[in-house]
């Protein structure tokens, strides 16, 4: 457990990636997250505590944490799911991959509560078995899930009545979203919770008691909504 007694906050783990970043006078491979994920942990009661997709101490991080987020960025490998790439599959980090699996897997053997953001539950339904549509315009007819790079789309998303998802944000939410990928097959335990008017699969959620959320959408970029950060620290502080 990653701390303990009711005066403390739970400690809330994030994933982060390795990429070239420019700072100052440096520019250098390092460890980066958008700002607005950790803000909208502390908003939410957590202390975010950020994870580089590095090292094998996947066991020892879980055991200090009390819960995780499994944060956005670059498309899953298709070879994971037995895909070969599709042309606009670009930008894949194995390593990114490998290291967020192991995590994961340690994280559900520890029923540390879990949330998965965009990439975060495209990898979650990977770990467990499923496929992934690898570019959203071939089957849609248009690109409004990720209108032009580096701009957020929306979307009107619909909640399957009594989810963990509609419980949180209701029966339907206006989301913030920036994918070409999305869940074709649900992996092993997952169940479909909310689909975009368009049909893409929105949130996946588990059956059993352990905390498990993810969502296709990015909720860290609404600065006026932190229900689903604050579920996963109410979740986590269970904990304590």
């Amino acid at each position: 457990m990653g701390s303990s007694g009711s005066d403390h906050r739970p400690l809330i783990g994030v994933t982060t990636y390795i990429e070239d970043a420019r700072y100052g006078a440096w520019e250098t491979r390092s460890a980066v997250l958008p700002q607005v994920y950790f803000d909208a942990i502390l908003r939410a009661g957590g202390v975010p505590v950020l994870i580089p997709p590095v090292g094998d101490g996947h066991r020892e991080l879980v055991r200090r944490f009390d819960g995780l987020v499994l944060s956005g960025g670059a498309d899953v490998d298709p070879g994971l799911y037995g895909h070969e790439p599709h042309e606009r599959t670009r930008n894949t980090r194995p390593d990114r991959d490998a290291f967020e699996l192991s995590l994961l897997e340690q994280a559900r053997a520890a029923e540390l509560p879990i949330f998965a953001v965009c990439r975060g539950m495209q990898l979650l339904n990977v770990a467990l078995g499923g496929t992934l549509v690898q570019h959203l315009p071939d089957t849609l007819g248009h690109d409004e899930h990720l209108p032009t790079p580096g701009v957020y789309g929306s979307q009107t998303v619909e909640t399957l009545d009594g989810s963990k998802v509609a419980q949180i944000v209701g029966a339907e939410v206006t989301v913030r979203c920036h994918h070409h990928q999305a869940i074709d097959i649900l992996g092993a335990g997952l169940r479909a919770t909310a689909w975009s008017t368009n049909g893409v699969i929105e949130a996946v959620e588990n059956d059993d008691e352990t905390y498990l959320l993810g969502v296709q959408w990015h909720p860290e970029e609404d600065v006026t909504d932190t229900r689903l950060f604050a579920a996963l620290v109410d979740a986590a502080r269970q904990r304590l």
